[in-house]
């Protein structure tokens, strides 16, 4: 096998991982807030194992380690509200609403990186407007904050992925995820008294969700990390983008065959869903501006790795 045909089904691998990261955010009991939590602790606890990371962390300036601590913050509110998007909904809404990311860093990405707005990209978010009306008339009406939920998670992504965009060479991608991820344990552990009928995020997980909340943080965080690392270097940024593009396709298809959520919605979704799909794929085929290697960062951090 070629290392570029290894690095594709690499990969889809990789993507068919975070798909997985919606259907476990369904089967963990615990609260949002309390998932978050534990997966942010998991990852950092296991990459301060890494030599990597040591070394990383000691050429970093303080002035970078505020930085990244910062966009830590944006990354758990992104988490924080996938998952409550999958609580107030399911699976397959938050999986939709987060391909909605590429539309909003369309928006965003411009104004944090002080260049001219593209025409294209405005069109683009044009173009996924009568989608996300289907997906509203859709699901049921007990569902339909889940999918605001959904939007502001999406919107987080975009902002997150053109901050880190913006840093991406300053610092080792290890640590950079480190520094992100432990920030953003910090902000949930300071921000969740204040938080009204959140409970709390120290819950300490059953049996059941010990194993869950391991699968998620080690099998579908880390471990994607990882081969996406070695993945990336013998692919196209094309082939690239629309390998990750693929992932709220996975997610839903994971949906339907574990969980069943085909009975939950009803066909104007679905015509919803290949509607903004569509605008997504269509992105990267009709910029002028070649697609954009998605970032190790992001890879790591985010549940919709479809970000230019």
């Amino acid at each position: 096998m070629t290392p570029h045909a290894r690095a594709q089904w690499q990969i889809h691998f990789c993507v068919v991982l975070w798909g997985f990261t919606a259907i476990l955010g369904r089967a963990i009991t615990l609260s949002a807030i309390s998932l978050v939590w534990w997966r942010m602790l998991i990852v950092t606890t296991a990459l301060l194992c890494a030599p990597r990371v040591w070394r990383g962390l000691r050429a970093l300036s303080l002035r970078l380690f505020a930085i990244y601590a910062g966009i830590g913050v944006v990354v758990a509110l992104h988490w924080l509200t996938f998952y409550g998007a999958i609580k107030l909904a399911n699976a397959s809404v938050a999986a939709t609403c987060i391909a909605l990311a590429p539309v909003f860093l369309a928006l965003i990405e411009p104004w944090i990186a002080r260049r001219r707005f593209d025409l294209r990209e405005l069109l683009l978010g044009a173009a996924v407007v009568p989608g996300v009306a289907l997906v509203v008339g859709g699901v049921p009406g007990s569902m339909r904050i889940g999918i605001a939920v959904g939007a502001l998670s999406a919107l987080f992504v975009a902002c997150f992925g053109a901050l880190n965009k913006r840093m991406v060479e300053h610092a080792d991608p290890l640590t950079v995820t480190f520094v992100e991820l432990g920030a953003g344990a910090i902000f949930l552990t300071v921000i969740t008294p204040w938080l009204p009928h959140v409970g709390t995020a120290f819950v300490l997980p059953d049996a059941h969700d010990a194993i869950l909340l391991l699968t998620l943080a080690l099998v579908c965080t880390l471990l994607p990390f990882a081969l996406s690392l070695v993945a990336l270097r013998h692919l196209s940024a094309f082939n690239a983008q629309l390998a990750v593009n693929l992932e709220p396709v996975y997610a839903i298809v994971l949906a339907i065959v574990l969980l069943g959520e085909q009975h939950q919605l009803d066909a104007w979704f679905y015509l919803g869903v290949v509607v903004i799909l569509g605008a997504v794929f269509a992105y990267p085929l009709i910029s002028r501006r070649p697609a954009a290697m998605p970032q190790p960062e992001m890879l790591g951090t985010a549940e919709s790795k479809a970000i230019d």
